[in-house]
């Protein structure tokens, strides 16, 4: 078998992969995507990082591939879909760089606290100014974490030791669990408001773009801290400059940024009280040879013994069923989703139910599907059909999976319910339509035939004439183009929804004069992949 190497790896896991006799090892750092594809014809395997671009042509001239192992988190350099389609797993390691970009966001915060950056820069330029750096203990003082996730709960562990007071918000995680954790779990405004350091660690998604912006800061104390080592635009970088230039924030702290490499002419680049690094989180020597000793043995695991470990796309299904299990997968994660997204639930309970195809093909992966497409809202690290089953079980929400009977006009469908804390309940169904396209068929007490891709407009309104016309101008006044709308009627309660594809995000100035539009009770935008 061989195994193609097309990114820099770590002695280590070169030797781990040479220790293996029945495999070929090709080793081709800084391949091009062109030169990707001319090479991959006859490799069993891909071994990356986040250099090759695995593109849908790359994939294309892959003729054997059947597993490709991203040493590392992100595979936004992955077509995934496209992988998913030719049966091909795509695998990466979660929690490898996890206690780095933790270690990360505490020297951060020791940074701030002691303003270390700025006194070593007074020294070397032969200053010797000790009254002007006065820092601040953090023994006693409350550290507010955005995301418990892995990397949040190692943050956690690590601020108790320093003998600070730590409290949460997790939309996904039982207040329980957080006890147990030894966190305080309280609201995002609870957060804002107590927190003296506030650090984030949650994925960059509708419900958290732009979490800590002008308002958010209009609530937290005088002098707070603040640090971001898990995505840009977690943090509304224009607010952050406000609130230094007006005194309320005592120091921002950030790996990561809207734009990298950060601009020349940033603001933040200008200003006293600000540590940044070059998106740093994960790069030691432990982080990166850890990466590769775990992604050369899940890829070799699975060669020999077709043992699938922290897959993004694929279940524990042969690879004959897998591609035609797949648009079930990802219709499963697009309702599932778009409930999260649309519906703003904690789950406390969801519950699949498959009929037909997906009930026959593989209703168990069909299910963690749907459970990684609405936790994966929540959580820093990546949901999938593997972990997901176990995600939920670590944040108390229970998972349900039952075959039910055809419906009157659906043989093959999934449908979603997910329940929350109080006990209301919200269901999606859909079923694969043309081109394993996913679409969306009930929603609430609506019937729908709404395609579930790209950006979406989801509208609520009263059924009275003029809204889809009113909406549609404030959308053409904001440049956005508009792809299809789907319209569903509940005539008992006067009401309707609609589900607008557009061909880009709306602007929050869009949403906003949407939402002040006549008879129009909510908008809400939403990415369906």
């Amino acid at each position: 078998m061989k195994v193609l190497v097309s990114d820099a790896l770590s002695e280590g896991g070169l030797a781990l992969l040479a220790k293996h006799a029945d495999l070929e090892v090709v080793y081709l750092p800084g391949l091009k995507e062109d030169q990707l594809a001319a090479k991959i014809g006859d490799a069993d395997a891909l071994v990356i990082r986040s250099g090759s671009k695995v593109t849908k042509r790359v994939l294309e001239a892959a003729g054997k591939l059947r597993v490709i192992g991203r040493a590392g988190i992100g595979v936004d350099n992955v077509d995934v879909e496209a992988a998913s389609k030719r049966g091909i797993v795509v695998m990466n390691t979660p929690t490898g760089n996890a206690v780095t970009t933790a270690e990360h966001a505490v020297a951060l915060l020791m940074s701030l606290a002691r303003k270390i950056p700025q006194a070593t820069a007074s020294m070397k330029a032969g200053k010797w100014e000790k009254s002007k750096f006065q820092g601040r203990e953090l023994a006693g003082k409350t550290l507010g974490i955005l995301g418990l996730g892995t990397i949040g709960r190692i943050v956690a562990d690590r601020a108790k030791g320093l003998r600070m007071n730590v409290i949460a918000f997790d939309p996904v995680l039982s207040a329980e669990r957080a006890a147990q954790l030894g966190v305080e779990l309280v609201s995002v405004d609870q957060l804002f408001r107590r927190a003296d350091a506030i650090t984030a660690h949650t994925p960059l998604t509708h419900e958290t773009r732009g979490i800590v912006n002008d308002d958010a800061i209009a609530k937290m104390k005088k002098g707070v801290l603040l640090v971001n080592c898990s995505r840009g635009g977690v943090y509304d970088e224009g607010a952050l400059v406000r609130g230094l230039e007006s005194g309320k924030l005592g120091g921002v702290a950030l790996d990561v940024f809207v734009e990298e490499p950060v601009p020349a002419e940033h603001p933040l680049l200008k200003l006293d009280g600000v540590v940044l690094t070059p998106h740093l989180g994960a790069s030691t020597e432990e982080a990166q040879e850890r990466v590769a000793l775990e992604i050369v043995e899940q890829v070799i695991d699975y060669l020999k013994n077709g043992t699938i470990a922290n897959a993004v796309n694929a279940p524990n299904v042969s690879r004959e069923v897998a591609p035609k299990l797949a648009p079930y997968l990802a219709l499963a994660h697009k309702l599932g989703s778009f409930i999260a997204q649309v519906e703003h639930v904690k789950p406390r309970a969801i519950e699949v139910e498959c009929v037909g195809d997906p009930a026959e093909l593989g209703a168990m992966a069909v299910t963690r599907a749907a459970v990684a497409g609405i936790l994966g809202q929540f959580l820093e690290s990546p949901v999938n059909e593997v972990s997901a089953p176990h995600v939920a079980a670590d944040r108390g929400v229970a998972v349900a999976q039952r075959n039910g009977v055809r419906r009157a006009k659906y043989a093959h469908l999934v449908s979603v319910r997910v329940e929350g804390e109080t006990g209301e309940a919200w269901i999606a169904e859909g079923v694969v339509g043309v081109a394993d396209a996913a679409h969306l068929t009930r929603w609430r007490d609506y019937e729908l035939d709404a395609l579930l891709e790209g950006h979406t407009l989801v509208l609520f309104n009263d059924n009275k004439p003029g809204v889809i016309g009113a909406v549609g101008s404030i959308l053409g006044k904001h440049d956005v183009n508009i792809t299809q709308v789907n319209h569903g009627v509940n005539a008992a309660k006067a009401q309707a929804v609609s589900l607008w594809s557009v061909e880009t995000p709306v602007p929050t100035d869009a949403l906003d004069e949407i939402r002040k539009a006549a008879h129009v009770a909510r908008a809400v935008g939403v990415a369906l992949g």
